[in-house]
């Protein structure tokens, strides 16, 4: 089974989300923008005016003569394939909904540094980005890590897992945000073991596993840095 990812060059982004999840099944996977011509495919498919079902915006995934886009469904299309997924539909629609918690607490990160417009500098927006980072390690932080905390230690089946007693996408995803708060946010993270600690051993048991510690250390995880949506900008982050 072969899987194309198409996201954009020199980032992580939202399409480290599937990245995660490929690379833990250990799916073949074409990331196309790495290969010859693969950024030109990718506009040529956005820009395209006879694609039947046209997508928005990557992430992308292409499976045969399946296209899909959005993090979450991408997800929730892979994770039964990828066994990732509980088998319970009632259950995959609560990893669903998880996963969409975490598309909003991803976007609210990102309006961290591009609160008023994003194809606008983040110079430009400076100020309306020292209060929303505020509100945002305060507040809304909080919340997010709280709701997570909750859900991991109110699992019937254990503490270990988001959804049932197995490794699902959602713990793959959990673990990729904490790795992006605490680039993005390493002050007012810096507690965040102590604080969540059921949040933290999730995410310290993926970041464990084989499949994923061999792509951590690989040429294949891009480095965050400052065009994706975790950034770190020192002015942003205080220990609140």
């Amino acid at each position: 089974m072969m899987f194309e990812l198409l996201y954009w060059d020199g980032l992580q982004g939202r399409g480290e989300f599937v990245r995660l999840a490929l690379e833990e099944a250990g799916a073949t996977y074409t990331d196309i923008v790495r290969e010859p011509h693969g950024m030109p495919a990718i506009m040529n498919l956005l820009q395209s005016e006879t694609e039947p079902h046209p997508p928005f915006a990557p992430p992308i995934l292409r499976d045969g003569d399946v296209l899909i886009s959005h993090v979450a469904n991408i997800l929730m299309y892979l994770g039964p394939k990828l066994g990732l997924a509980p088998r319970d539909e009632g259950a995959r629609f609560w990893a669903n909904g998880l996963q969409l918690t975490i598309t909003d607490l991803v976007a609210e990160a990102h309006g961290t540094h591009h609160p008023i417009a994003s194809g606008d500098y983040y110079e430009d927006q400076t100020d309306a980005a020292l209060a929303r980072s505020a509100d945002f390690r305060r507040k809304r932080l909080p919340k997010f890590l709280g709701y997570f905390e909750r859900v991991l230690t109110q699992n019937p089946d254990g503490n270990r897992h988001c959804v049932g007693n197995a490794l699902s996408y959602v713990d793959l995803s959990l673990f990729q945000v904490v790795a992006g708060l605490r680039y993005a946010f390493p002050r007012a993270t810096a507690s965040l073991p102590e604080r969540s600690p059921a949040v933290w051993a999730v995410h310290e048991a993926v970041r464990a596993r084989p499949n994923i510690a061999r792509y951590l250390a690989s040429d294949r995880r891009l480095a965050f840095n400052e065009t994706g949506v975790f950034r770190h900008y020192p002015e942003l982050d205080r220990a609140d």
